[in-house]
């Protein structure tokens, strides 16, 4: 087996929209030192900051032009003056360079200013960004390592170093290719390289810096998440000015499969008269670890600004639905219990009366509560909900990690509350863990430049609900997808997976939803418009087809639920065999010998895990 190192996604600079890799004097090329040298300063290992010959060379110069035309400067006083001044060209600024060059010679060693220089010179603009230090400038104009790139490729960011707009390769490429070969030909001069590689060098085109593109940061709205965790702990100038390394949890494949996704599903569902242009927003992430596989804010994936996965608050329709079947559970609901789907008035006071209704608008009578859950019946969910009472679900979906304030009204039941994709995502996943919270994380570990530990994110997890009724819960998600409002989700994925779910869908189809999660992976997926208006998709239309389309692109394991201790089988009505909590098995249920339900596994699940890591 071979360890790979991890890929740079992306950077963070500072507000004055500098950026860069900082290397240290092992990682530098000695070819780019050499040319360095060569051409930049060719005393540098014998003066001590600055180069008498060199002065002269440049008043001579000046004195013939009548102008500052040349500078004089060594690499040491070219950093000082990047570092500390100004680029005003006079003789006062001048002086005042030689002196600090002088006080930096005496202070660091020559390797130190040479690595500093490395990493601090200009060498180009990235639309808004400054890209500064030959290791960013490799990326940037080849996207290639510093240290793989050819004597030609370096002689070429040398030669930039004099103006890095005048000889840019893509703008001014006629320019580049004339400066590079005068540096080409320094290098020949002091013995960097010989005849054959110059031969080679000089014949080189500028292919690879042409083809580039701009940017690295190519998942901003997960960036925007890993930046965002790190402010909880870091302060900005941290981040941008010791150089750490963020080890992060972001697989590729799977945000490329998304961002893939959601290209194709969003213009197939546009093509429904109504639809409108489209957005949306993915979060998918581990089931067990809380890790964050792959991040979308938008349609877009290279857009900044406005991050639906993180900021977008949406009502979130049936989507709550879960919270309130399991506060029942909790407070001796089975899913046998029969619960009327009937018409109902609630009174509120000071406002209209309330008169919930079904989305197919007609009644069902009396249904097992697993089926009210399944096919997501209102007036049956509401009758329950307000048995239980809302401010005890409103208590519930706090203890899954929502905590803040919530209107006490009815309607709550039906999904008013305004959730963002990642906040749902943080719901779903106490319940695909069984009842443990869990900090969703995007971040692994952060490291100093030299690649010292500075921090680890662990896993931290803490029981809220009792495995039990869970582990009935989730029996009930998986009848959603298997028999319920989700059964579409089988034109994607198998149903061996026995994935379980959740359609959402608010009032005139302004937001359609799916959550769901497997033995391996939970997502969200939300599809609608920034403006509000109508975009003519359920949560079975749309969003479940777009999460049904990246899963589909992914390896998935089963889903295979832990039974936990305390649960034992009955018979209901129609002969189907159903787990219940012990010592709440209705009388009209026959108890039966155990068995394992639906996905059932009996053991290796995450409590299974949990305990084997306590140990």
């Amino acid at each position: 087996l071979a360890r790979l190192d991890p890929v740079r996604i992306g950077s963070f600079h500072p507000r004055d929209n500098e950026d860069r890799i900082l290397l240290q004097r092992e990682d530098l090329p000695e070819l780019l030192v050499k040319t360095l040298i060569a051409v930049e300063d060719q005393h540098f290992s014998s003066h001590f900051g600055v180069d008498p010959l060199g002065i002269l060379r440049a008043l001579l110069a000046n004195a013939r032009s009548g102008r500052m035309a040349q500078g004089g400067s060594t690499l040491t006083q070219q950093l000082v003056k990047n570092f500390y001044l100004s680029h005003e060209r006079s003789l006062r600024r001048k002086l005042n360079e030689a002196i600090m060059a002088l006080l930096l010679e005496r202070r660091y060693s020559k390797d130190e200013i040479l690595t500093a220089y490395a990493n601090e010179i200009f060498l180009g603009q990235d639309r808004g960004r400054a890209v500064h230090g030959f290791a960013l400038a490799s990326q940037f104009y080849f996207r290639r390592e510093l240290r793989d790139l050819s004597p030609a490729q370096i002689a070429l960011l040398v030669g930039m170093i004099k103006g890095p707009s005048l000889y840019d390769p893509r703008r001014e490429p006629q320019r580049c290719l004339e400066r590079r070969q005068v540096v080409l030909e320094l290098m020949r001069g002091q013995g960097v390289i010989g005849d054959e590689l110059y031969l080679q060098a000089k014949a080189a085109g500028l292919e690879q810096a042409e083809t580039v593109q701009s940017g690295f940061n190519r998942y901003p709205a997960f960036l925007d998440l890993v930046r965002r965790q790190l402010g909880e702990e870091y302060r900005e100038e941290d981040l941008v000015a010791n150089g750490l390394k963020i080890l992060t949890t972001l697989d590729p494949q799977v945000q490329q499969q998304v961002e893939g996704q959601i290209q194709a599903t969003l213009a197939m569902l546009e093509k429904r008269p109504g639809s409108g242009e489209l957005e949306c927003a993915v979060v998918v992430g581990s089931r067990e670890g809380g890790e964050i596989l792959a991040l979308a804010g938008g349609r877009h994936a290279l857009q900044t600004g406005f991050n639906r996965a993180l900021d977008a608050r949406r009502p979130i329709g049936s989507l709550i639905k879960p919270v309130v079947y399991l506060t029942a559970l909790t407070q001796g609901y089975t899913l046998a219990t029969p619960v009327a789907d009937t018409a109902l008035t609630v009174t509120i006071p000071g406002a209209k009366d309330w008169r919930p209704a079904n989305y197919d608008r007609r009644e069902h009578g009396a249904v097992l509560f697993q089926e009210a859950l399944a096919m997501s019946y209102n007036l049956s969910t509401v009758r329950i909900g307000m048995d239980v009472g809302v401010e005890q679900v409103i208590a519930n979906l706090g203890r899954m990690g929502i905590d803040r304030e919530f209107p006490p009204y009815p309607s709550f039941f039906l999904g008013t509350a305004e959730l963002s994709p990642w906040e749902v995502a943080r719901v779903y996943q106490v319940l695909a863990t069984g009842g443990f919270q869990q900090p969703q994380r995007a971040i692994r570990a952060v490291l100093t430049a030299e690649n010292t530990l500075v921090q680890r994110y662990g896993l931290s997890v803490e029981q809220r609900f009792p495995a039990v009724e869970v582990y009935l819960l989730n029996t009930a998600l998986q009848r959603v997808v298997s028999h319920g409002t989700a059964r579409g989700l089988a034109r994607y994925v198998a149903p061996s997976l026995h994935i379980a779910g959740k359609t959402g869908t608010t009032d005139e189809m302004r937001d359609s939803w799916f959550a769901g999660f497997s033995g391996d992976r939970l997502a969200v997926a939300w599809i609608g418009h920034d403006d509000n208006t109508p975009c003519g998709l359920t949560g079975a239309s749309g969003a479940l087809v777009l999460w049904g389309r990246i899963m589909q692109q992914l390896p998935l394991q089963p889903l295979e639920l832990t039974e936990p201790e305390g649960i034992v089988w009955g018979v209901a009505e129609r002969g189907e065999r159903l787990p219940f909590a012990a010592q709440t098995v209705p009388a009209h249920v026959t108890p039966v010998d155990p068995a394992v339900g639906p996905g059932g596994e009996g053991g290796s699940g995450f409590w299974h895990r949990l305990r084997g890591w306590m140990r």
